[in-house]
């Protein structure tokens, strides 16, 4: 019987780092991951999905919606949350030429 370590399986079934395939699989699992961390804190806060929401000024299905996944929220919105909930933010982008630090 062969063995497969943990990276031949997920290239095999995700695609290689760098393909759109695996590229793709990443970018969910850290939004589904910020999601949960957003749940996770705001119970830990003792608010309701209802409370978070007036904080920010959204409905609160937009808050259910963000806890699911962050994939489909704006940089402001999730901004707003995190400013909610206190939370320290580090932003940091890499281009060729540029690079840039927030937080």
């Amino acid at each position: 019987m062969k063995t497969y370590t943990l990276d031949e399986v997920q290239d095999e079934l995700l695609g290689k780092i760098g393909t759109s395939e695996r590229d793709k699989f990443e970018y969910e699992l850290q939004m589904d991951l910020i999601g949960k961390a957003i749940k996770q804190t705001r119970q830990e806060r003792k608010l309701t999905q209802e409370e978070l929401g007036q904080l920010i000024g959204v409905q609160k299905a937009q808050i259910s919606r963000l806890e699911s996944s962050a994939g489909n929220v704006t940089v402001d919105t999730l901004m707003k949350v995190f400013t909610a909930l206190k939370a320290k933010v580090k932003l940091q982008v890499e281009l060729s030429s540029v690079n840039i630090s927030l937080g």
